[in-house]
This record gives structure tokens, C-alpha cells and sequence, in this order.
């Protein structure tokens, strides 16, 4: 029996990919997102990831409880190719993100959740993989553009600096625990994001995706 199967299935669908397992220690289930990745639930569960370079926004109704995390990085762009006249780089980048963003948004308004209740907390783009530049920094600064721009309440956000951040969300509660990672005893996150990071860097984005 697989482990979805014991803790039961996810209480909103289109989320049977994602690994979730039972936290003994805080006795709820716990939805583990990697790079891409988002989730959503109505349930009493919370959601972590590890970020590097990446940002993940921590959504939820404050009426309902009902809410979510994703984990996203925002393909490369760079001065020369909009020399070259490649605005539409720049223009995918940015779609791209608004897709990460939307998506988790939209799947919270399509279960009950109201945009006027909606409440955000942010986190990551930290500098840990020093070939890929100023990454961490685009993404921050598309991040809290991206919010302002929507209207939504940012209650808070821990952005920047050199360090990994392990993030654990209760969208229940809108609570988040965040511990920095001074000490990576493996390469594991580096080489997920630098893998994630090639995935997206070419990759299109099909259609825009619009709030409700």
C-alpha cells in the first residue's frame, strides 16, 4: 500500500503527485512541494520544501483556513538577448511567474477560497549558487512586484542573504516556521534548483493565466 493510500487522499484534487507523508512529531501530514511544485489543502496539514534561489508564497483565506504553498524560480533572462531584440524572453520570464503565482491563487478560489480574505506571506531567493548571478534577486523583486501590483497583504517575508531556508506552512493558521540552513551537509539542493533552473530556462509558457 503506497503512502498516499494509508494517509488518505489529498482533499482537493489534482494534487495525487505530491509526496505526502505523516509528521509524527507534529502529528498532522505534512505535503513535501519541490521546484514547480505547488498544493493546496482544506485540511488541517502543513506544507514544507527547502528553498535556495527559489521563492515560495504562503496563500490562504484567513476566514476559511483554506490555503497553500508553491516553489518557483523564474527562467533566465539576460542584457543581451534583449539586445538582440528578444523582448519576448523577458516576456516569458515574467509570464512564468505569473503562472506560478495565478495557479496557486486560482485552485484556492476554485475550492470556496475569496480573494477579499486572501493573505501572503513570502520566502527565499537566497544566493546559494553563485553561477547563477543575480537569480535569487529577480525573483525577490518579481515576487514583491507581483503583490503590490495584485493588492494582496503581504503579513511577512524573508528574502534574500546567502542561506537555504527550510520553510513549514499551516495554511489553517497562517503559521510559518522558517529554520536558515548555515551548514549544507550535501549538494542536494543546490543540484535540484541548478537542475530546475535548465528545465525552465528554454521552456515556454503555454497561455496566460488570469486571476478570477
Amino acid at each position: 500500500m503506497s503512502a498516499s493510500n494509508e494517509i488518505g487522499l489529498p482533499s482537493i484534487d489534482g494534487f495525487d503527485h505530491i509526496n505526502r507523508y505523516m509528521d509524527k512529531e507534529r502529528g498532522v501530514i505534512a505535503a513535501k512541494i519541490l521546484p514547480g511544485e505547488y498544493y493546496v489543502t482544506q485540511d488541517d496539514e502543513l506544507i514544507t520544501t527547502v528553498l535556495g534561489s527559489c521563492i515560495s508564497a504562503c496563500i490562504r483565506d484567513k476566514v476559511s483556513g483554506l490555503g497553500g504553498m508553491n516553489h518557483f524560480m523564474l527562467p533566465e533572462t539576460t542584457a543581451d538577448k534583449l539586445r538582440q531584440g528578444n523582448e519576448a524572453v523577458v516576456g516569458n520570464a515574467t509570464r512564468y511567474g505569473n503562472y506560478a503565482m495565478e495557479h496557486l491563487i486560482n485552485t484556492i478560489l476554485m475550492n470556496g477560497g475569496k480573494r477579499k480574505n486572501l493573505e501572503v506571506k513570502v520566502f527565499g531567493g537566497g544566493k546559494i549558487i553563485p553561477t547563477l548571478t543575480d537569480v535569487g534577486l529577480k525573483n525577490i523583486d518579481f515576487i514583491l512586484e507581483y503583490i503590490d501590483t495584485e493588492g494582496l497583504p503581504l503579513l511577512s517575508q524573508d528574502l534574500g542573504d546567502i542561506y537555504p531556508r527550510k520553510i513549514i506552512y499551516f495554511p489553517r493558521t497562517g503559521k510559518v516556521g522558517m529554520k536558515k540552513i548555515e551548514h549544507l551537509h550535501n549538494d542536494t539542493i543546490v543540484k535540484r534548483e541548478r537542475q530546475y533552473f535548465n528545465n525552465i530556462k528554454n521552456a515556454p509558457v503555454e497561455g496566460d493565466v488570469e486571476l478570477f
